[in-house]
């Protein structure tokens, strides 16, 4: 690694973390470095000059890649990116000419993959930055927090402060009024509450009324001053699955599409209902082989050890007896699909195991690559940034990228259309 002096080293560490529009705190996350008073100075002398970083630092430093963040003249359209994760509805997006104005995303490991892909620091929690703060923007887009609805969690619904950031969301699109909208989020979201959470959510997006939530309600300041607000856009929801759109994994997912009523006008009204009932028309053969690699060259420790293997096996005996379809799943190469990846899948997973008696081995996990694979992400998207647990947290987080990619294309003639 080439040695620099002082100077060019204060100019590069600075050129680096403008060059992804980040504030010295954001860059000290990005980095490692703790979120501290001491961290903040530490990088502020470092781009005064005074002191250096240390080699390991050094290099995660050099490792950012640089992108053209420049505003692209021939950009269709304009959107943002919210509960942004790992950027899987941008890619999509930006594949059908829009163009990214602003990204939020507060888990920090996220950030850093995020950086290492798209050449810029997701802002931090939504609930901290203001509507106005917030560019122009004819679309937006959102995977908003699941574990409020999930079959994993609690299933709280609004009464969980990750159900109330979906209020966040209503908040943004008072203020900026944009074209269309499309969100993201578990299947499960459909019967909760018997139907009640959804319906509250469609209710909003549709302006039908405001909702009255408890006084001790986790919401920011300005989402509790918006409730009142009344948006007017066209919407439905459709529960699409990956497995129909060419990726070998069953994942359900519930979209929800939304067109600014005066935007499209009347004669349009429904457009939303025939996008998705479109789609929910699509049928594909998948092989899970197909994403594979080759056991005889994947990692060993990807493979499960004699206690793991030996626990799966005695706990799938046990919830057998009692009852329930609780357990491991075992598949290989000629199965259609694979079942749903979690955001637990790092801890032993239990819900795709990959078989490998013909080698006479014990089965093994995904790769992170098999991952990126089963959610759609082009083979050069960057996996450096984070460690194999962190990447599965994010994959089991993310979205399925060709869902996204399908409904973009149907969206994409009315967004360029129509852009601000």
């Amino acid at each position: 690694m080439e040695v620099l002096n002082p100077d060019n080293l204060r100019k590069h560490l600075q050129h680096k973390r403008l060059a992804l529009g980040a504030d010295i705190e954001t860059f000290a996350r990005l980095i490692g470095m703790k979120d501290s008073e001491a961290a903040y100075e530490k990088i502020l002398d470092w781009e005064r000059g005074v002191g250096e970083p240390t080699p390991r630092v050094m290099g995660f430093i050099n490792s950012l890649p640089e992108f053209d963040s420049s505003p692209s003249m021939a950009a269709k359209f304009r959107f943002i990116d919210l509960f942004a994760g790992i950027g899987g509805i941008r890619i999509p997006f930006e594949g059908i000419g829009g163009q990214c104005v602003f990204t939020s995303e507060w888990d920090k490991f996220a950030q850093r993959t995020y950086a290492f892909n798209f050449g810029e620091v997701p802002s931090g929690d939504i609930t901290k930055i203001r509507s106005k703060d917030i560019p122009l923007h004819d679309l937006l887009l959102a995977g908003f927090p699941c574990q409020a609805f999930s079959q994993a969690g609690l299933k709280k619904g609004f009464a969980d402060t990750r159900g109330t950031l979906f209020f966040e969301l209503q908040r943004i699109l008072a203020y900026h009024k944009p074209k269309a909208f499309l969100l993201e989020n578990v299947k499960q979201l459909k019967g909760h509450d018997k139907g009640r959470t959804l319906q509250t959510i469609l209710d909003v997006l549709r302006g039908k009324n405001s909702p009255h939530l408890p006084e001790d309600a986790d919401l920011s300041e300005e989402a509790r001053e918006s409730l009142g607000s009344l948006l007017d856009y066209d919407v439905d929801f459709r529960v699409l699955s990956s497995n129909n759109f060419g990726v070998p994994q069953r994942r359900e997912r519930i979209y929800i599409l939304g067109f600014r009523r005066d935007f499209i006008g009347k004669s349009e009204y429904g457009l939303p209902v025939r996008i998705l009932d479109r789609l929910s028309e699509r049928v594909t053969d998948t092989r899970l082989g197909d994403i594979l690699e080759d056991s005889k060259s994947v990692d060993p420790k990807y493979t499960l050890s004699d206690r793991l293997w030996e626990g799966h096996q005695r706990r799938l005996i046990e919830h057998r007896a009692k009852g329930n379809g609780f357990g491991y799943s075992l598949f290989n190469g000629d199965s259609p699909y694979c079942s749903t990846i979690s955001a637990r899948y790092y801890k032993d997973g239990s819900e795709i195991l990959v078989d490998q008696s013909h080698l006479n081995r014990n089965p093994r996990k995904l790769t992170p690559r098999e991952c990126a694979r089963i959610q759609g992400f082009p083979a050069n998207f960057n996996l450096s940034a984070v460690s194999d647990p962190q990447l599965y947290k994010q994959f089991g987080n993310s979205v399925s990228v060709p869902v996204i990619r399908a409904i973009a294309n149907e969206m994409a003639e009315v967004l360029r259309d129509g852009a601000c």
